[in-house]
């Protein structure tokens, strides 16, 4: 077998591995990127090609200086959950590192395996969350009935004894039993969330995005800006629109309350699909990631793990539901919301599949 045909075989083994490879040259400059790690940093081979490594990461002076020194050394060496942010989409991974110099090329190179430890953490993490969502979306099924049954009750006894009186300002009594015994059955509602099945059409999800950044841009007006980051090639989703919009909504709601006291206030809305994508243990041919930043002062640690249940909020002013509905209703097209927040950085991710068929 001659050259060529070995390297054209080499390469395309290369190109199918599932482990992410980067070859850096002894400037630490990008000379191959693999499809696993174009992927993983959100990085274009071709356009890194010849470009410093330190652009596809950020605040990684420690970790560049890592690979000089294995550089000058000649000696590779493994690191166990190496934590590093990708400049492109600011997302933080976690992975398990292999640096290996190669010296017999036409000059000193480095390869890189980086294997994501937190993809497998996140697929359980989204598992489970769907598990806890649907306990609690049952839990407050039943809950509702219990408090709405006696609420109709209360509220019908109200009414024939306001009938049966005369005195006007024993009325106001009646009357204030009837509005609170509506109030509370509207938040029993409120917590169930939408109550109709999704009426599913083809939907351009950027009209949502925009519908969505329009209705709190004019809420609060110059105070946030927003930055728009949208893919055009991105397909129609199948979803029901107005129930699709009311999620985002909230989210974007929720994000630039955050931003009350942050000073030049941003949001940050960015669009992109993703290839042969998991949604929890389920694997789809496509799936459209929606990122909604902000750089506020991050989500509370005390309720970071049940943010999304109901009654849970960072205010003291709110009830806690929108991010809990937001999440019925994109579980309900068969995604899921998750966040990662440090100070400065808030992202809440919203994924869901763009096409029927998974890969099973």
């Amino acid at each position: 077998m001659n050259g060529p045909p070995v390297r054209n075989m080499l390469g395309q083994i290369l190109d199918h591995q599932t482990t992410s490879l980067v070859v850096v040259d002894e400037n630490l400059r990008v000379q191959y990127l693999n499809p696993a790690a174009e992927f993983l940093l959100a990085a274009s081979a071709d356009r890194t090609r010849g470009e410093p490594l330190g652009m596809i990461f950020r605040d990684a002076k420690v970790f560049l200086s890592e690979l000089s020194g294995a550089l000058d050394r000649s000696q590779g060496y493994t690191r166990r959950q190496v934590k590093l942010v990708t400049a492109a989409q600011h997302q933080h991974i976690t992975v398990d590192l292999t640096v290996t110099p190669l010296t017999e090329c036409d000059g000193p190179i480095l390869l890189l395996e980086l294997l994501p430890v937190d993809r497998m953490l996140r697929m359980n993490r989204e598992t489970q969350q769907q598990r806890v969502q649907e306990t609690t979306r049952e839990l407050v099924r039943g809950l509702a009935h219990e408090i709405k049954n006696p609420l109709g009750g209360l509220r019908g006894a109200a009414q024939l004894l306001e009938r049966a009186m005369e005195a006007p300002e024993l009325k106001e009594y009646t009357k204030i039993i009837i509005e609170e015994a509506d109030r509370l059955r509207a938040l029993v509602d409120r917590m169930l969330g939408p109550n109709q099945a999704p009426k599913a059409q083809a939907t351009n999800i950027h009209r949502l995005l925009e519908r969505a950044r329009q209705l709190v841009q004019a809420a609060q007006g110059d105070r946030v800006r927003f930055l728009r980051d949208y893919d055009p090639s991105i397909p129609e989703l199948t979803c029901d629109p107005d129930q699709l919009l009311q999620a985002i909504l909230n989210i974007v709601q929720n994000a630039a309350e955050a931003l009350e006291n942050t000073e030049r206030a941003t949001i940050t809305l960015r669009t992109r699909a993703l290839r042969q994508a998991s949604i929890g243990q389920r694997r789809h041919r496509l799936v459209l990631r929606i990122d909604i930043f902000d750089n506020g002062p991050g989500v509370p640690s005390a309720i970071a793990e049940q943010l999304f249940f109901p009654m849970i909020s960072g205010r003291a002013e709110g009830t806690g539901l929108g991010l809990s509905i937001a999440q019925t209703i994109v579980g309900r097209h068969g995604g899921i919301i998750e966040c990662d927040s440090h100070p400065g950085d808030t992202r809440f991710t919203i994924s869901l599949p763009l096409e029927q068929q998974d890969d099973g």
